[in-house]
């Protein structure tokens, strides 16, 4: 094997030179290097972008919650007596709070046990709430005489005791874990021989939430527990059931709560105590302070992704120093739809407020916002109700029982005609004949239905009803009380005419239906040609373009200005009901306006997505490079060598030469031929 070393023999820089063409066909990857370089620059320019642009979109998204606008303090003159709170429906005032009885959750005791473990006995609970009412309360007994009780309607609730809970722990913890509104608990009265006590609460308060419990199984559970106000008492009542009774303005009024949200609009009352003669005040006032703060907020939000973009595209005359993006269109156009949203007017509004000048908001010198303290005060303290229009999407219909629902990104701005051909109905069915007030346990008590889309079996009380009305709260009561069905959230109301029941559901629109299908109690329940009559849903057009309606909700199909757009109709007549006004705010639009620039088919990713695909040629380009430049290098040092070696058998050559001819001169003349 021949051993050489380049350049050895013949002094050729074979290294050396070939390094240099090395260079110099490598000049490529150089130029490859610079624009990969120039790519990743502008990838980093992108994501400070993408960075400046997000956190920009999570301002004005929050910016364009119409609580931020419309927020009202409720104020009470003295919080030991009650609380309050206010939505946006609330109007500001004063209002005059006196409070004379306060709600109370019944409580009932049992009698005393020795200890709470040993077995009682089995059996159903059966829990149904309502009203007792006549007759006397006997404090000391903690028993009513000739009273009446009438079930709520909400439903009756029952708890299985067997042999694995029938001691008076496990009933507690039965009655609890059913999470059927009554609370247990066990009270040591600390008597001598049976100190044990179970105590029940109803989790609901006022005069329709007292218990009546129905046993079914060993006497002695029943005489431990049942409960019936109109009848035998087991149990002691030591906490009646109360409502609560206030004057708000000097009107009298009585609830069922202590906690008030339907007596004056928007406004959530909490008492606390009573101040019978010394009434209290409550203050409605608008937050203007959240208003400020959020205007505020909106005009630091613009100006941080100003300096953001500014930075990005920014060029330095004097160092020609630029900005990641100086230059770049794609920055450009997006600043540029920016601040055609923010100098354009907020089109569909109806009051004075229409621009962003019109709140205190304008552009200065450099582009960057600046806000007027004292002119936005002044737009709050004249037109409060406009300012909202300013920053959201809303919609504001001339007719009351319209309201609006919500918009998308297809809806257009403007003022669009209602017109209401059908309104929605509830599903119903309507009995054929009076109903048979006796129900008789296993021959006419259990009755099969669907509600919406919901099928159920109940099971009405057994006994003689003193009225169709009363028959009416009881199967209603067992309807709302099925699992089957409240899981589902479904509901009925019944009601009775003439003795005839009414099972109406509580949904409305076409998948609102109640059908009464058997059981052993159908017929003496609505007779053997009850009607049927599903609901039917809202109907109509927006702005003259078809809409879909489901339930009382309408709303516009695509191709229209109004695409999108969804009302609920709650009432009111056929025909033409007025207009509905749809703005979009400056929140709202450069919400819709980052949201898109952000998407994943959006401005940015669509750039950084090219600049990634152009480095990926870039480094299949360098791949092919090295693979050349590693056949050219091969070449190059094929050739020098090659090279190389004829060159040193060159100098060999000569080498011999010069000893030869050396040898010739140094001969004698004589020896010379």
């Amino acid at each position: 094997m021949n051993i050489a070393t380049p350049g050895v023999g013949s002094n050729l820089d074979v290294t050396g030179i070939i390094q240099s063409l090395m260079d110099f066909e490598s000049r490529p990857l150089l130029l490859l290097d610079q624009k990969e370089a120039a790519f990743q620059a502008e990838l980093s320019g992108y994501g400070s972008l993408s960075s400046a642009i997000s956190s920009f979109q999570t301002a004005v998204t929050g910016l364009s919650d119409v609580s931020k606008y419309i927020n009202l303090l409720a104020t009470s003159s003295d919080v030991t007596l009650f609380t309050a709170t206010a939505d946006a429906s609330a109007n500001p005032g004063a209002y005059s709070i006196e409070t004379t009885a306060l709600a109370a959750n019944q409580k009932l005791v049992a009698t005393g046990q020795a200890d709470t473990t040993s077995s009682i006995g089995t059996g159903t609970l059966t829990f149904d709430f309502g009203t007792i009412s006549g007759g006397s309360f006997d404090s000391g007994t903690g028993k009513y005489t000739g009273a009446s009780f009438a079930s709520n309607g909400a439903g009756v609730k029952t708890v299985t005791i067997d042999s694995t809970n029938d001691s008076l722990s496990g009933i507690r913890d039965a009655i609890n874990a059913a999470n059927i509104g009554v609370t247990a608990t066990i009270v040591n009265d600390g008597s001598a021989s049976t100190p044990y006590r179970l105590s029940l609460t109803s989790d609901n308060i006022g005069l329709k939430n007292s218990i009546k419990i129905s046993v079914s199984g060993d006497a002695a559970l029943d005489t431990l527990l049942g409960q019936d106000p109109a009848a035998t008492q087991n149990l002691s009542e030591t906490v009646t059931a109360a409502d609560s009774a206030f004057q708000v303005d000097g009107v009298p009024i009585t609830k069922s709560s202590n906690t008030i949200t339907d007596v004056i609009e928007g406004v959530t009352l909490n008492l606390v105590k009573t101040n019978n003669g010394s009434p209290a005040t409550l203050t409605i006032t608008r937050d203007t302070t959240t208003v400020t703060g959020s205007v505020g907020s909106f005009v630091a939000a613009y100006n941080t992704v100003k300096a953001a973009l500014d930075e990005l595209t920014a060029y330095d005359p004097t160092t020609r120093a630029t900005g990641l993006l100086q230059g770049d269109t794609s920055v450009i156009n997006m600043e540029t739809q920016i601040n055609r949203i923010l100098t354009s007017s907020i089109t569909a509004l109806s009051g004075s407020l229409t621009t962003l000048n019109d709140v205190g908001i304008s552009f200065q010198e450099d582009g960057t916002l600046e806000l007027d303290s004292a002119k936005l005060q002044t737009a709050i303290d004249n037109n409060y109700d406009d300012i909202a229009g300013i920053f959201i999407a809303q919609g504001k219909p001339t007719d009351s029982l319209i309201k609006y629902v919500s918009g998308t990104d297809e809806t257009e701005a403007g003022n669009y005609a209602v017109n209401i051909t059908t309104l929605a109905t509830q599903g119903k069915e309507v009995g054929s004949a009076a109903a048979g007030l006796t129900i008789t346990l296993g021959v006419n008590d259990t009755i099969d239905l669907t509600v919406d889309s919901t099928s159920g079996t109940i099971t009405l009380a057994a006994g003689t009803y003193a009225s169709a009305a009363a028959l009416a709260t009881e199967v209603q009561s067992k309807i709302n009380g099925l699992s089957t069905f409240s899981d589902a959230g479904v509901s009925v109301s019944v009601t009775e005419s003439a003795g005839v029941l009414t099972i109406t559901s509580t949904g409305y629109g076409s998948a609102s239906r109640v059908d009464v299908t058997g059981g052993n109690g159908e017929t003496n329940l609505v007779g053997a040609s009850a009607t049927t009559t599903n609901g039917v849903n809202v109907a109509g057009t927006i702005n003259g373009a078809a809409t879909t309606g489901f339930g009382q909700f309408l709303t516009v199909n695509t191709g229209n200005e109004a695409a999108g757009l969804q009302i609920q109709v709650t009432g009111g007549a056929t025909g033409s009901r007025g207009t509905l006004a749809y703005s979009e705010g400056y929140a709202y639009q450069l919400d819709k306006l980052t949201t898109q620039i952000l998407a994943s088919d959006g401005t940015i990713n669509t750039r950084t997505n090219g600049i990634n695909a152009s480095i990926d040629d870039i480094n299949e380009k360098r791949i092919e490079i090295n693979a050349r430049l590693v056949n050219i290098e091969a070449r190059y040092r094929k050739q020098y060598t090659s090279l190389d070696v004829l060159l040193s058998q060159f100098q060999a050559q000569s080498d011999f030469l010069t000893q030869q001819l050396a040898s010739l001169a140094t001969l004698p003349k004589t020896g010379r031929k």
